[in-house]
Formats: structure tokens, C-alpha cells, sequence
């Protein structure tokens, strides 16, 4: 069989080159986090699995100076692998999986999906020691597969179907393997691994991850599209991928981060701390040790208001005076994705507050405070814009239609918050569009959020 190549088309921007790669190799929140990681270390940053905390200290902070804070999510709609997946039916090996988020569920039928996630394995170097690897398997594995419409005809009309009955993916054929016994526990109702998953699924991961499959202890596994993302449309305008939301934001705030301590001069001269918090379980509502929700940001906030810091000027503050004053100066972009117009459902937005794609990120508020913008965030927010040369955009639900929401509304409670995010279409898809040009827009306005707001914090005086 000849394969053909891909006709070429026209040069995609460079950040949005940069994005797809970073998108490529993160099918799961644990990747994601290891891949802005990587990004950090190569740029210098120290270590101090699925959420991140990175900051740069100014030359100039004191304790009680404020903290400028990018705030996004590493997690995404997925199937997760269940505690016991192991299921065959009519001669058919299953993967029984659970739903996290709120995920389109009908993208992922008929799908070409593989598996992604974080490993629990036996150390091989001392007993009673185990470690958390990483396993990204880079081929095609799994499919939910559709009922053929000779056997449905009314799928057109509506496509309808049971989360839990028809939404399993097959693994293989059971006669197509001679299955080994699932070996039994020495200790009394404590099932093996191999009781609760198909050796044969545990025998890939160990191979993938070269260890024996005694090795394998646990683990945490999610479905994951293995076709690559890419750029597409006539002028390479739009980026097709996965994890638009929200891992555009992961990987936008940890290039303005490092980009921001490129100028060693406003590094010296800055008086803030920059940071970026990255997330998990978003999609669930943050509350868990590694959410919004939890004491992670809010501790690095208390252990920096008291840092003592070399030529800073002495005070008679107690340190819960320097945590206040450092929470009124500090501010936190919560950033994820907002919804673009739709051609084809254009009256699911109100007339005058329709989002395009390529045309820069989208403030997002809601008087019912499902997101955290205000006069005064939005305010601040388009001045670091307009000195980035970044376009914004506004974006408010219908009165008749119900809004998401975001990590803002619960991290505002401590901080002045601004939601905004970059449109998209298809979110929550398996395959979600943005605009190539977008990635390079919010790096841009995030860059210049970190160099210039201690400045532009004093323009205006609020009573």
C-alpha cells in the first residue's frame, strides 16, 4: 500500500507548534504536570505528580508584597479505568471503565483509544519500597465501538445510549488468547491484580514499563485518543486536538513564567512573587488534596509571607498582619477556555457577546458569580493587555441557558480574581478546535501580566 504524504499548507505559529507537542505527550493530568515540569527544569527552575506550583521571587519582594498568580487546570473530561476492569462478554475482552467529568460522551464511540496514567511498582533496587511511574502506551488498544444502523435505524435521529452498558470498550478477543489464571492472594480477601484486571493488560504494562508483572501494585488509567493533534483549515488557522481545555492554559502560563525571568533587569527590580498553580480534578469540582480547593496554594502564600528575605527593610508586622497585606496586594488569573460563536448554533449566545477564535482571550463574568471577574479585575486586566498588544473579548451566558464555572469563584475568596479564557469549540469533545494564532495571544498577555502589573496595581485607587 503507497501511503501519500499530507499536502502542505501554511506555516503554523510557532507557540501553537509548541502547544500540539506539549498536548501530544500529556494524555492525562499526571503528563501534564510532568511536561510543564520539564519545561520549568530545562529553564532552571528546582523541584522543591498531577498539580504544580512554580514562582519566581523578585529581587525587591518584602514580606507582605503581593503574589501575581496564574491559576489553570491539568485534568479533562475521560474514561478512567476502574479498581476491577476486568470483564469479558460474548467473547470479547473489556476494559470496564467509569466517567470522569462532564465529557461528550458520544465523541469517544468508534474512537482509536489507548491507555495513559501512573503505575504503582515494586522498587527492584530494596524491598518494602515502591515508586509512581509514569506510562503513556502510544498505539491503539480500546474502542467503544457504535451499533451498526442496519441494527438501529432511529440513530440519526437521536443517538442515545446507557453510560454504563454501552459505553465499555472492548480490549480484545478472548479465544484469540491463551489467559493465564489470575494467581490467588496468600492473604485472606485481598484480591490480586491479576483477579482484577486481564493479565494480559497488566503483562503490557509491565512491558511498557520494564519490570516484572509481580511488580505492578495499583494503579490510575484513563482512555485517551491516540490520534496525534494537528493544525488544520484553509490557512492552518485552527488547531484539532485534545485537552484544549484546559491544558492550553498549562502550557501558556509556564512559558510566561519562564520567558518572564529571561530579563534579569526586571527581575532585580520587581517587588512581587510571579506564580503558577496548575490544578487537578477541575472537572469534578477541586475538591481534593491536589484541587483548587485544597490548602496547596494557600500554604505557599502563608510559608512566603514570612520568608525572610536578604536587605528587606525590618517590620513590627506579626506574620498573620504579612499574610493579609499580602493577600489585598496579590492577584490571580483564573484561566480556562470560553465558548466561541458556533456557525451552526450561533443563537446559544447572547447577540452582542460572541466569542471568535483568533482573536484573542475572552473575559468571562456572570452576576450570579459563577465566574470571578469584576469592574475592578477586568479593569486591571485590560491594561495589561492593551501595554501587551493582546486583543480581549467578552463572553456572559444567556439569561435562559445555564454557565459553567471555573477555579475563580472558590480561589476568590482570598484574592482579587479575573476569569478569562481562549475560545473554543466542541469543548469537552474528545477532539475540541481552538485558533492557532490564540496560543501566541494569551503567552503574550500572561508575559506581560508578570513584568508589568506591580505598576499597573497603583493606577488605580479603589476606596
Amino acid at each position: 500500500m503507497t501511503v501519500l504524504p499530507l499536502s502542505k499548507g501554511p506555516a503554523i505559529p510557532a507557540a501553537a507548534q509548541r502547544f500540539l507537542k506539549f498536548v501530544e505527550a500529556s494524555p492525562t493530568p499526571f503528563h501534564a504536570t510532568a511536561s510543564s515540569v520539564a519545561m520549568l527544569e530545562n529553564a532552571g527552575y528546582q523541584r522543591n505528580q498531577s498539580s504544580l506550583v512554580a514562582f519566581v521571587i523578585g529581587k525587591k519582594y518584602a514580606p507582605g508584597h503581593g503574589l501575581h498568580i496564574i491559576g489553570a487546570h491539568t485534568d479533562s473530561p475521560n474514561l478512567r479505568v476502574r479498581p476491577v476492569s476486568k470483564k469479558s462478554k460474548e467473547g470479547y475482552l473489556q476494559c470496564s471503565v467509569e466517567t470522569y467529568g462532564g465529557g461528550q460522551w458520544h465523541t469517544w464511540f468508534d474512537r482509536d483509544l489507548s491507555l495513559a496514567g501512573r503505575v504503582i511498582v515494586a522498587a527492584n533496587d530494596a524491598p518494602n519500597r515502591f515508586v509512581s511511574r509514569l506510562v503513556h502506551i502510544r498505539r491503539p488498544l480500546l474502542r467503544v465501538p457504535t451499533l451498526a444502523i442496519h441494527l438501529n435505524r432511529s440513530v440519526n435521529e437521536a443517538f442515545k445510549f446507557n453510560h454504563e452498558d454501552q459505553l465499555q470498550p472492548i480490549l480484545g478477543l478472548a479465544d484469540s488468547l491463551n489467559q493465564p489464571a489470575a494467581p490467588a492472594s496468600d492473604a485472606v480477601g485481598v484480591p490480586t491484580m491479576g483477579s482484577k484486571h486481564h493479565p494480559a493488560l497488566l503483562g503490557l504494562l509491565a512491558t511498557e514499563l520494564d519490570v516484572p508483572v509481580e511488580a505492578i501494585e495499583d494503579f490510575e488509567l484513563s482512555l485517551y485518543d491516540t490520534n496525534p493533534p494537528s493544525a488544520g483549515g484553509l490557512h492552518n488557522e485552527f488547531l484539532f486536538t485534545p485537552r484544549v481545555d484546559n491544558q492550553m492554559s498549562c502550557f501558556c502560563a509556564t512559558e510566561a513564567l519562564i520567558a518572564s525571568v529571561v530579563d534579569l533587569d526586571a527581575v532585580e527590580q520587581a517587588e512581587s512573587i510571579r506564580a503558577i498553580a496548575l490544578f487537578d480534578h477541575e472537572e469534578v469540582g477541586s475538591v481534593s488534596n491536589q484541587g483548587a480547593e485544597s490548602s496547596l496554594l494557600w500554604s505557599m502564600v502563608h510559608r512566603l509571607a514570612g520568608l525572610v528575605v536578604p536587605g528587606a527593610p525590618n517590620t513590627s508586622a506579626s506574620a498573620p498582619e504579612l499574610i493579609e497585606q499580602s493577600l489585598a496586594r496579590s492577584f490571580l488569573i483564573s484561566s480556562d477556555t470560553a465558548h466561541a460563536v458556533h456557525p451552526n448554533y450561533a443563537s446559544v449566545h447572547e447577540e452582542h457577546l460572541r466569542p471568535k477564535m483568533n482573536a484573542g482571550p475572552v473575559l468571562k463574568t456572570n452576576a450570579k458569580q459563577r465566574y470571578a471577574s469584576n469592574a475592578v479585575t477586568t479593569f486591571l486586566l485590560r491594561r495589561v493587555a492593551k501595554r501587551a498588544g493582546v486583543p480581549l473579548q467578552e463572553f456572559e451566558v444567556r439569561n435562559d441557558c445555564p454557565c459553567g464555572s471555573t477555579i475563580g469563584p472558590m480561589l476568590s475568596k482570598a484574592v482579587r480574581t479575573v476569569d478569562l479564557g481562549n475560545p473554543q469549540l466542541s469543548m469537552h469533545s474528545i477532539r475540541e478546535v481552538c485558533g492557532a494564532k490564540d496560543v501566541d495571544y494569551k503567552i503574550r498577555l500572561f508575559l506581560e501580566f508578570f513584568r508589568s502589573f506591580d505598576e499597573i496595581d497603583t493606577e488605580l485607587h479603589v476606596d
